[in-house]
């Protein structure tokens, strides 16, 4: 008489493994499809860009016409100029703050906090108004400088509550020790803490690069004339009241998301945990 074989705890019946297994595939095709579709249709020729087709007479020409009749180039260099020197900013400003609130005291110190807290609770929609009216006292719309700022008050705030836990975890004596080698408080900060925070910092700069470069409400808002668009402008001109250039759009965001995976890939080798291990002085 054959013995039922005993199963160990915390392992899966094939039925249950059956069971993930084919959720995972079906929420890794439900992932990938919006891509892949958008890929699709933008080498499908004009006639079947709205075709249930995945692939019919395939064709370059809505890489070319966006590259050789528009212009993708003018965007496309706007979106790295705001969206560089916003991710740049963004990373200074959140790092520093996060930083000072971690290892200081001082007054108003949570007030600061709680009005950082506070801003994440507006949605973005209605501050448009105000930050527009805003931006054109100080002469700041369809300049690229209205844009950083307007994308550094979304960022820093989120991004200062997130450098704090980082710098939460650090152990205050890698501090004191920079002390006692005669650092002063920034050179501390920046020889000796900044180090290990790269999960905290990588995480920062991307979210700050993907708040300026897919943002479209402010960028439709503050900037007009193709050469002050960013591609979030850009690409709404593909869309009018009349006609849809759908195989243009479509190439269009395949290409502005090339940036935005490297970025994502460059940021991700940084994503470390535990990189504070054996930093305390002996």
């Amino acid at each position: 008489m054959t013995t039922p074989r005993t199963r160990i705890r915390g392992q899966r019946s094939p039925l249950a493994s059956a069971a993930l297994h084919a959720t995972l595939i079906v929420a890794s095709v439900i992932a990938v499809f919006p891509v892949l579709w958008v890929l699709l249709t933008s080498i499908k020729p004009a006639k079947h860009a709205i075709s249930t087709d995945f692939v019919k007479e395939p064709t370059l020409e809505n890489y070319r016409y966006l590259v050789e009749s528009t212009s993708f180039f003018t965007w496309f260099g706007n979106s790295v100029l705001v969206a560089g020197i916003t991710t740049v900013l963004g990373v200074f400003i959140a790092a520093t703050t996060g930083y000072a609130v971690s290892r200081f005291k001082f007054p108003g110190m949570k007030p600061l906090m709680w009005t950082l807290l506070i801003t994440q609770m507006f949605p973005m929609a209605i501050l448009i108004v105000p930050l527009y009216n805003l931006m054109g006292d100080l002469g700041l719309l369809n300049q690229p400088l209205g844009l950083i700022i307007t994308y550094l008050t979304i960022a820093v705030p989120f991004c200062a509550w997130m450098m704090k836990g980082f710098f939460d975890n650090i152990p205050v004596e890698i501090d004191e020790s920079g002390r006692v080698d005669g650092l002063n408080p920034f050179g501390t900060f920046w020889r000796l803490i900044l180090p290990l925070a790269k999960p905290g910092l990588a995480v920062t700069g991307f979210y700050s690069f993907i708040t300026a470069w897919g943002e479209v409400a402010y960028a439709s808002a503050f900037m007009v004339g193709d050469e002050h668009l960013t591609l979030a402008g850009g690409l709404q001109t593909f869309v009018t009241q009349y006609t849809s250039n759908w195989g243009a759009m479509s190439a269009a965001s395949v290409l502005i998301a090339i940036p935005a995976a490297i970025f994502f890939l460059f940021a991700q080798r940084h994503l470390v945990a535990g990189m504070t291990a054996g930093a305390t002085k002996g």
